[in-house]
């Protein structure tokens, strides 16, 4: 199974939700349909931002691909119920590097 990883920038917060709700919400929308292998909060030039590794069933490479950047967008969109987001990356481990899909 190829491993993927996500990569989404928090600008902020909305009102009434605590900063755990936000990797809550990543983890609980990516697991409806992967295998959520890890996940952390890093600093990145004073922004925080959330990585989700995660793998997709096996099929064709760019089917996979459009897979992994299908479900990073749905995360995208369960994050910002409870907080304002920048920048989403999706990444592909190749050969023990991560690549941009």
């Amino acid at each position: 199974m190829p491993s993927f990883q996500t990569k989404l920038k928090i600008t902020g917060l909305k009102p009434g939700n605590a900063p755990e709700s936000v990797m809550a919400a990543a983890v609980e929308a990516l697991e409806t349909r992967h295998h959520v292998e890890s996940n952390q909060l890093d600093i990145v030039g004073g922004v925080p931002q959330i990585s989700l590794r995660f793998t997709v069933g096996d099929r064709d490479y760019s089917g996979e691909n459009d897979e992994a950047r299908m479900s990073a967008a749905m995360m995208r969109d369960a994050v910002e119920r409870v907080a304002i987001t920048g920048s989403l990356y999706v990444l592909r481990r190749n050969r023990g590097r991560w690549a941009p899909v």
